[in-house]
């Protein structure tokens, strides 16, 4: 055992992305701040590694979107680094009468997606309810977002706040499924908006979860446009970490801790190799499950982690059955057996307990975007990334035998994508030295053993809506989402109120609810 001696302004408990900006903000204002990651390097699920060691091409492992963080995180911290949009925002592989085609849409709209409207539903209708479903979004969106980043208020004083009721009520007071069938009447273009209530959670169409997910999905930055950082997920990562050792911040990797104290002068953690560090607050920046351990208290209950990831690397875009190019096709997020049947079936025989036969996949090509993961040499060969994520896979499903029921999915998964290639998905990827190909499955008890997210919940635990229920919450001590029942601990992960997707929101908020007690 070894005591530190010195005792900090702040003990940050996590590396990912929320504890440096909680780090970043806290040495900018001043305060000494250590942190403490338990792994060997920063970043949590935004990292960017070689996941096929003899091609040089770093893939963003587990996260891979910046669209929720906001302009303001990065201009008050000074963060250079560049993101990339998307000129198209998906595309919906379908066949009917025995004709293979698909629904593109761009992210700005346009007599492409127009006609692509057309072709799928025979009317304009379809295509002017999305642009009317979507315009009253981005209104909101444009309003809410300041509101992140200030101290919590009421859902009266927010929705006034708005002015938008009726948009107010389609989010945040009926079910998400009810207003996208009473919105739109073609099944896979309900689909198409209902994934977004879907990514992150193990929900159906008709339960409020569903509802926060979606609104978390849209009002990112107040625009929710699709954005990936250059370089992929550590791009990000590394720059917060040059940001936070210049201030002063001290890092300490493979520093897993296993006790916490907590009392009137302050809190004292010891790790895993005996050190001892003391503070007068803690940031947890980790899943609240975790501190409830820590603390010896009872253990949050969540909905389970349900989606799985799938990493590959292609020699080749493989050519689709709709001939459409697949540098298009893939440009977007490339959706399969997600129309809005298949997503509530998917989810039904999940809660069953088994694996869905269908399995709802969505995809997307960093590379299009971005080539610099690759080098030049892949490049020039015409290499490619292809990630997938796969809906309604929860935990359970894993539980008995993970490895067969990876097999499973990986060949569901498979199988679900070659509906729609000339070229079976296995045909284009590229093969390693030791006879496999270059694919890697990643399922919710993978997540939870390798970055600690509680039974692979990405969002560590369910989310809640970014406002106070009412006045009962007001006498919680809830004013940034960040507070804890102990006056010295503070939530500063996914699991915070606000928290959830890679934003920096609960680092921001956490460091602004310790800061504040310095001016009461």
């Amino acid at each position: 055992m070894k005591d530190n001696n010195k005792k900090y302004d702040a003990i940050i408990i996590g590396g990912g992305h929320n504890g440096l900006v909680a780090a970043c903000y806290l040495a900018k204002a001043g305060k000494s701040v250590i942190l403490l990651e338990s792994n060997k390097e920063l970043g949590g699920a935004t990292t960017s590694v070689k996941t096929f060691p003899e091609y040089d091409a770093r893939l963003s492992r587990y996260s891979y979107l910046v669209s929720l963080l906001p302009d303001q995180i990065v201009a008050d911290l000074g963060i250079n680094f560049t993101t990339i949009g998307r000129s198209i925002a998906s595309y919906t592989p379908y066949e009917r009468a025995g004709k293979n085609d698909g629904l593109f849409i761009s992210s700005d709209w346009d007599e492409a997606t127009a006609n692509s409207f057309r072709q799928l539903t025979g009317s304009d209708k379809e295509g002017k309810a999305w642009c009317e479903f979507y315009r009253d979004i981005a209104l909101l969106a444009k309003r809410m977002a300041p509101s992140m980043l200030q101290p919590l208020k009421t859902a009266a004083d927010l929705k006034s706040e708005m002015g938008l009721p009726e948009v107010w009520r389609n989010l945040m007071e009926v079910p998400i499924g009810e207003v996208i069938r009473n919105q739109f009447s073609d099944e896979i273009v309900q689909g198409v908006v209902l994934t977004d209530a879907l990514i992150g959670t193990f929900a159906s169409a008709n339960h409020m979860q569903a509802n926060r997910c979606f609104l978390y999905h849209l009002i990112g930055n107040g625009n929710g446009k699709w954005r990936v950082p250059q370089g992929g997920m550590g791009a990000l990562v590394n720059e917060l970490h040059r940001i936070a050792t210049s201030w002063g911040v001290e890092i300490k990797l493979q520093s897993k801790v296993t006790t916490l104290e907590s009392g009137a002068m302050g809190v004292l953690v010891e790790t895993e190799s005996g050190e001892i560090y003391t503070a007068k607050d803690l940031l947890f920046a980790a899943a609240p499950q975790h501190l409830a351990k820590l603390r010896g208290s009872a253990v949050p209950e969540s909905l389970e982690g349900a989606q799985m990831k799938i990493n590959m690397l292609l020699s080749r875009l493989p050519r689709l059955k709709s001939n459409i190019d697949p540098k298009l096709a893939f440009a977007g997020t490339f959706h399969v057996n997600q129309s809005y049947s298949q997503l509530e079936l998917a989810y039904a025989t999940a809660l069953n307990g088994e694996m869905p036969e269908l399995l709802p996949l969505e995809m997307y090509c960093h590379t299009l975007s971005d080539p610099s993961i690759l080098s030049d040499a892949l490049n020039e060969k015409g290499f490619h990334t292809l990630t997938l994520f796969g809906l309604h896979t929860p935990a359970k499903l894993f539980d008995t035998d993970p490895d067969a029921a990876k097999a499973l999915a990986k060949q569901r998964a498979i199988a679900s994508l070659n509906q729609y290639l000339l070229d079976p998905i296995e045909s284009v990827l590229a093969p390693c030295s030791n006879g496999s190909l270059a694919i890697e499955v990643k399922s919710p008890l993978d997540l939870a053993q390798e970055i600690s997210l509680p039974r692979g919940n990405i969002f560590h635990r369910d989310l809640d809506f970014p406002f106070l229920e009412e006045d009962g919450e007001k006498s919680s001590h809830q004013i940034w989402g960040a507070e804890t029942d102990d006056p010295h601990i503070y939530l500063a992960g996914a699991g915070a109120r606000r928290g959830g997707g890679v934003s920096g929101i609960a680092g921001h908020n956490a460091a602004m609810a310790l800061l504040s007690k310095d001016v009461k």
